[in-house]
Formats: C-alpha cells, sequence, structure tokens
C-alpha cells in the first residue's frame, strides 16, 4: 500500500509542475484501480460470511428451509417461492461476484507480486494456498444449491455465457484443489495475517478447515460412491476440526455488524419466529438448549413456535433469542460439530475413524451444549435420555436429527444433512411453490433462463429438469 501513496505523490508532483497537462486533473488519485490482493481476499471473506449468516428473504432462506423458523406477515418464502424474490439470482451473484470474483482477482495480485528472499516466496505461495481453499468452499455451496454450475468458465470477465459443468466432476476438481493446496502449504510461515478474518494468517487453521471441507464433501458423497467417500474420510478425519475448533468471523458492530442484527432489529421489522415444527421437537426432548436458542417472552420456560409457512403474529409466539440478535454475534462457517457428527456416520458405514459412532455422536452434542454454554453435565443428562441416545438399528434418524439441533442457524447445512439422511421429518407448508415438494434443490437464476439460454437448457436436461423436487447426483434415497 506504500508503494501505491508513493506513486500518487509522484503523480502529483507532476501535475504540479506541469499543469497545462491537463489528463492529470481527470485523474482520482484518491481512488486507487488497482486494490491490494489481501484486501481483495478480506472483502471476499466477509461477503462469503455475510451470505451465509443472512436471513434476508431475498438473499438467503435456508434458516425457513431447514424449518428452524417461519415468517409472521409474508409467507411466499417459507412456502418455497424462490422466484418471486429471484432469490437464486441474488445468491449466484454474491457468491459468483462477490466472492469468487474477489478471490480469483486476489489471486491474480497476489500471483503479480514480487517476492523476495524465502519467507515472502513461502508466504506468497500460502496466500494462494488458502484462496484456492476459500474457493473450493464456496464452489461446494453452489454445487449442494444448484447441482451442475458454471465452473471452469465461471469467472471469465469476457465470457458472459459460461458453460455448466457437471456437478459430480466439479466436486472431483474441488477436492484436487483442497489436496494441492493442503500439501503446498508450508506451516512454518504464515500468510495473510490480520487480513484473514477468520484465522488472522494461521495457516494450520486453514489445514484443519480444508480437511472439515473434505469431510463434509466425501460424507456427502458417501451413498453414491461409498469407496471414495471411504478413502477421503479415513485419510483426513484425524486432521479435521476436533469438536471445540471451527472457523468463524466475528462481527465488531457498526457498521460491520452481523447481518442477522440488521435483518432483525436494525430493520424494526418482525418478520420471523421460531417455527413450531423445531421448536415442537426440542420440546418433546426438554432440550436444554432452548434458553440459548429462543427467547422467553411468553415466561419462563415457555416456548412456542410459530406454525410452519402459515401467517403468525408476532406477538404471540416464542422470539429468537437476543444473543443471537447482537451485532457482535459470531457466524460459523465451518467446526468441530459438524466433524463428529460426520465420523458417526463414517463409522456407523465401517469406516475407520478412530472410534465407535455413539462416541463420535455423543461428542458433536457434547460440543454443541459446550458452544451454546451449557455444561458437560447437562450434556451428559441429555445423552442418557432414550430418545436422545444413539440408536445404531436407526442411525440416520439420530444423527440426523440431532445434527438438524446441533446445526441451529446454519440452515444450508442442516437442509443438505436432511437430504442426505431424510431426518428429521420436516412439515409440508400449505402452499409450496411445486405441490408436495419440500426442495431438493434450488432452481436456477431467471437471468440465465435469458443471458444464458443454452448453457441453461443444456444444464436443466442434464440434471433431469430445473425443478425443486430434482435429486442432486449424490442424492439416491
Amino acid at each position: 500500500m506504500k508503494k501505491i501513496y508513493l506513486i500518487f505523490i509522484v503523480l502529483m508532483g507532476i501535475s504540479i509542475s506541469c499543469t497545462d497537462d491537463f489528463e492529470e486533473f481527470n485523474t482520482d488519485i484518491k481512488n486507487p484501480t488497482e486494490v491490494p490482493g489481501d484486501f481483495l481476499f478480506a472483502n471476499a471473506q466477509k461477503a462469503l460470511a455475510d451470505q451465509i449468516a443472512s436471513t434476508n428473504v431475498n438473499e438467503n432462506i435456508f434458516k425457513l428451509v431447514a424449518q428452524y423458523w417461519t415468517e409472521t406477515t409474508y409467507t411466499d418464502e417459507v412456502n418455497y417461492d424462490i422466484v418471486g424474490r429471484t432469490i437464486s439470482d441474488n445468491m449466484f451473484l454474491i457468491l459468483y461476484r462477490n466472492t469468487l470474483a474477489d478471490l480469483n482477482d486476489a489471486k491474480k495480485a497476489i500471483s503479480a507480486e514480487v517476492a523476495a528472499g524465502d519467507e515472502q516466496v513461502a508466504m506468497k505461495a500460502n496466500r494462494l494456498y488458502v484462496i484456492d481453499i476459500l474457493m473450493a468452499y464456496t464452489y461446494n455451496w453452489l454445487v449442494e444449491i444448484f447441482g451442475d454450475i458454471p465452473y471452469q468458465q465461471a469467472l471469465d470477465i469476457d465470457n458472459i455465457s459460461p458453460v455448466y459443468n457437471d456437478a459430480e466432476g466439479i466436486y472431483d476438481a474441488l477436492l484436487t484443489k483442497i489436496d494441492d493446496a493442503v500439501a503446498g502449504i508450508d506451516e512454518g510461515y504464515g500468510s495473510f495475517g490480520d487480513n484473514d478474518l477468520y484465522f488472522h494468517g494461521d495457516v494450520a487453521m486453514w489445514i484443519k478447515f480444508a480437511h472439515t471441507l473434505k469431510l463434509r464433501m466425501a460424507i456427502t458423497l458417501a451413498d453414491h460412491n461409498e469407496n471414495l467417500a471411504k478413502s477421503i474420510i479415513e485419510a483426513s478425519y484425524d486432521k479435521a476440526f476436533a469438536p471445540n475448533e471451527l472457523c468463524e468471523l466475528v462481527y465488531v458492530g457498526g457498521s460491520n455488524s452481523n447481518p442477522l442484527f440488521v435483518d432483525l432489529v436494525q430493520s424494526g421489522r418482525h418478520d420471523f419466529v421460531p417455527a413450531n415444527t423445531f421448536v415442537d421437537r426440542l420440546n418433546e426432548l426438554e432440550d436444554p438448549r432452548r434458553p440459548a436458542y429462543f427467547a422467553q417472552n411468553l415466561g419462563e420456560g415457555v416456548y412456542e413456535g410459530g406454525i410452519y409457512g402459515e401467517s403468525n403474529n408476532w406477538s404471540n409466539y416464542t422470539h429468537i433469542a437476543e444473543r443471537i440478535e447482537e451485532p457482535t454475534f459470531p457466524i460459523t462457517l465451518a467446526d468441530g460439530i459438524e466433524v463428529s457428527f460426520y465420523l458417526a456416520e463414517a463409522a456407523q458405514r465401517g469406516f475407520s475413524v478412530g472410534g465407535s459412532a455413539e462416541e463420535h455422536y455423543n461428542n458433536g452434542i457434547k460440543a454443541s451444549f459446550e458452544f451454546w454454554g451449557l455444561s458437560s453435565d447437562d450434556a451428559d443428562a441429555y445423552i442418557a435420555k432414550p430418545e436422545v441416545a444413539y440408536d445404531g438399528a436407526n442411525w440416520k434418524e439420530s444423527i440426523g436429527e440431532q445434527a438438524w439441533i446441533a446445526y441451529y442457524l446454519r440452515g444450508h447445512l442442516a437442509w443438505n444433512t436432511w437430504r442426505r439422511l431424510d431426518y428429521p421429518e420436516l412439515t409440508m407448508p400449505p402452499s409450496p411453490a411445486e405441490p408436495g415438494v419440500i426442495p431438493k434443490r434450488f432452481t436456477y437464476p431467471v437471468n440465465e433462463q435469458t443471458l444464458n439460454a443454452t448453457n441453461y437448457y443444456n444444464a436443466s436436461s442434464a440434471i433431469g429438469g430445473d425443478l425443486q423436487a430434482t435429486k442432486l447426483f449424490w442424492d439416491k434415497f
């Protein structure tokens, strides 16, 4: 950055000493045309975290789809109308333009830097590998939402009609990208320092994040290609996040507040209440996490969820917990809680993952209790309940339900788990966009039908139809 300012000072001197060069007066010296790669990387991190955190009905309705929350006045989105507000278009825009494009530009800028000495060369390489890991994470999100997506041609600014690539092929490419990054990172050196909003330049944590992502992708593939899933998981399970480790963005408040605060408090609106689908099940289990998840506006220990998919009077139902509405509440992108549930499933499938399915399942519940400020005694008592204790004969139900409860607020992750395991049992809203269908995927952006029509129709045909009912390649049951 100092070099840029030096250039500006030189230009100012030239303009003063040579006033007949009027072109200099049309140069905005306060807005550099080149943005440092580190800043682009941080901007991409913020955009990605904001998208994951958001509950804005124009951008992210996964907390509704996972049936954590329901709406009060407007019920289109909770009935899976994603076209009315062009939700898919907005998600495409945020993930491709605000995240992937910035990561791609950061990679170009950093690649062009001149590194002097072993330390600078190693740190430059580490930064590029970290970018690859976060790009893989973002592309994986897109694949899990839509299926086939633009990948190989996606970030070519000169190509406004990119071809859609096969989702399974993208998975393979992303896994290779992650492996190359993990192998290339030199843990003896740093990376982005404080410009890394997630790990502050700690490359060892980025390696754990990468292995956690591999576990997420591998368990998703387990019903489709069990041998591949087994090999990936057995190679990565002990290198991913421990139960109490995580990747998060901690918001500082003010203009950098958690989007949940913006949507739920700053907006002055009361558009959401916890859904009865979720609240009723936690009431049945007498789940100790209820005071952490929900406000007690109806009285101490009283929780009543709004009717899923219908209009609900905000004042009559349980509200979202005050802690979650704070401007500094952090957003989790990946953690050891999900790792524990992945390993429980892997162990149940017969994979070697350093423990039994029951042990990993219990670890996931305990880590969730710890995250929300509850004691280990609370967790042990909860796990001892017959309705909670691990049931190997009905393992999909055990893991699916407890993962759903533990993933609270992480709607996309919970939805993904539900699609794989078909648990928990979700409620059909009264007027779903496709009759009788809880989305198995999101339909493609409306803009793609007009601006990239040929490739859109080819992709729609390849996946079996651009419908919410269309299952992705890994969703076998």
